[in-house]
């Protein structure tokens, strides 16, 4: 949307208090460290462990119920974790060569923005800041708040609003950690990785040592009663994936990446194989364990789990897996913030969400606008119905910005490509994508239609805020007040530019 007019650069103008006097950023401290901007503070290892933090966040100890309700057989569901896992791969190298030949911030919505124009780039944002984001955050928070509740009513379910508020509560206390300062996230998150993997080791070691036992009943005739149905099956594969989301994360963050040449294609290499093969292994150890209806019946896969097989132990696992949700959850955040940040910075939305901190260098409105959006998707309680709600939706845009490399092998053959895949990779994914996308239209028409319903509001919106550039001086006026107050309130001023 159209900036203030009186709004520039915080050294160009100054901040307007509401007696008009001037007063300089350099007064709030912007300049004693240098330019308001944000700073290449993730290496290799901080790379890595944004893109397995949120993989690792709640989908493994959420989606298996997701696909063995589906497909009702053990050997099929491992199948398609398989797929989901090779499917994310491809998807994830298409996503290295983009972001190497366009080492810029924010993901999907940059690609889409170069490669089609400014329209379909703002219908993505659009509906990530009102479907992908929020729901995401609200699917994080509900995972965390249900394992760490789930051990005082163990002979019921947990109450709704009990759940609500304790994600509510852990939403506003991880957009304040990300407020205060990047590095101190980022080091914690190191931290979070380590935790998650070895949640999921634990899970693994169990279910082997379980299976040499003998307990091998439940892979007797793995693929009796397979459910065939085109439809049924595609929403399984939205339940994989959606383990697997997050793999694209880490361009959202390209501009604050150290050397991103080398840096972001080895953190996708590191990552995707690691997570393809952990995420197969906790699924055998799970269907090893519990029978279809044990799963089907849970709503902390992890904690029916452990509480089967470990007695005395079986308090580790939802301790370990509340901490990954809970780091999940405090990454997603952080790179997320970023894709509504750039947003703002082309213009596509409120002029607001793109300044910075001057103290802590970090897009503070950004992170406050999306934990207010946060907050009202917790409403919705079936976590399922939000995975649906929002892969479907996601599922196109990630079509759209992996064609894009098409597109720019046809338009601009000379662009440079630090990484340069066959061209049968990215012919693949959209194929596979378009194919996954069309198949539920039958099976969940609603959540299709909600989908596109939320996609199709935006376009009034982009004609009002971004397409019309003459507002009434009242519009204008009030787009001014509330920027100049949230500068204030937020501390924060736009970004200085090299």
């Amino acid at each position: 949307m159209p900036t203030a007019n009186n709004l520039q650069s915080p050294t160009e103008a100054p901040l307007v208090s509401p007696s008009s006097e001037v007063v300089p950023a350099t007064d709030l401290d912007s300049a004693d460290n240098g330019k308001v901007k944000m700073k290449k503070q993730l290496g290799l290892v901080e790379g890595t462990a944004i893109i397995l933090g949120i993989i690792f966040g709640s989908g493994i100890f959420v989606s298996p119920k997701g696909v063995i309700k589906e497909v009702n057989a053990v050997g099929t569901s491992l199948i398609i974790w398989v797929i989901c896992g090779f499917l994310s791969m491809i998807g994830a190298l298409c996503y290295a060569e983009l972001g190497t030949a366009l080492p810029i911030s924010g993901g999907d919505y940059a690609y889409i923005n170069e490669a089609y124009g400014g329209f379909p780039a703002f219908l993505y944002l659009w509906d990530a800041l009102f479907i992908f984001v929020p729901t995401t955050n609200a699917i994080m928070g509900l995972t965390f708040s249900n394992y760490v509740l789930q051990p005082f009513f163990e002979d019921c379910d947990v109450p709704v609003e009990a759940a609500q508020l304790l994600a509510a509560a852990t939403i506003c206390f991880l957009t304040f950690i990300n407020c205060y300062d990047v590095k101190f996230t980022t080091k914690l998150q190191n931290v979070f990785m380590f935790t998650k993997i070895a949640a999921l080791v634990i899970v693994i070691i169990v279910g082997v040592i379980y299976m040499s036992m003998g307990n091998m009943q439940n892979f007797d005739k793995p693929f009796a009663n397979t459910e065939t149905d085109p439809g049924k099956l595609s929403i399984a594969f939205y339940s994989g994936i959606f383990s697997y989301a997050g793999w694209n994360y880490l361009n959202f963050m390209t501009e604050e990446l150290r050397e991103p040449y080398k840096n972001l294609p080895r953190a996708i290499y590191i990552s995707l194989p690691l997570v393809t093969a952990i995420y197969v292994l906790a699924n055998m150890a799970y269907l090893a364990v519990l029978s279809r209806n044990e799963m089907l019946a849970s709503n902390a896969i992890a904690v029916t789990f452990g509480n089967k097989l470990l007695t005395y132990g079986a308090w580790v696992i939802p301790l370990m897996v509340a901490i990954s949700a809970f780091g999940g959850l405090c990454v997603h955040i952080m790179a997320s913030s970023r894709m509504c940040f750039v947003g703002a910075r082309n213009g596509h939305m409120p002029s607001l969400l793109s300044h910075i901190n001057v103290k802590t260098f970090t897009p503070v409105p950004s992170l406050v606008f999306l934990c207010i959006l946060s907050l009202f998707m917790l409403i919705i309680s079936d976590v399922h119905v939000l995975i649906t709600y929002s892969m479907i939706v996601e599922s196109f845009f990630i079509m759209l910005s992996v064609s894009s490399v098409l597109y720019f092998r046809y338009k601009r053959p000379n662009m440079n490509r630090p990484i340069k895949l066959p061209l049968i990779i990215p012919i693949a994914f959209t194929i596979i994508s378009a194919f996954l996308m069309v198949v539920p239209c039958y099976v969940a028409p609603y959540e299709v239609s909600m989908g596109i319903l939320i996609t199709v509001a935006g376009i009034p919106v982009y004609y009002f805020g971004v397409v019309w550039k003459n507002k009434p001086k009242f519009v204008q006026d009030a787009i001014d007040n509330v920027t100049i107050f949230c500068q204030k309130f937020l501390l924060s001023a736009k970004e200085e530019c090299d």
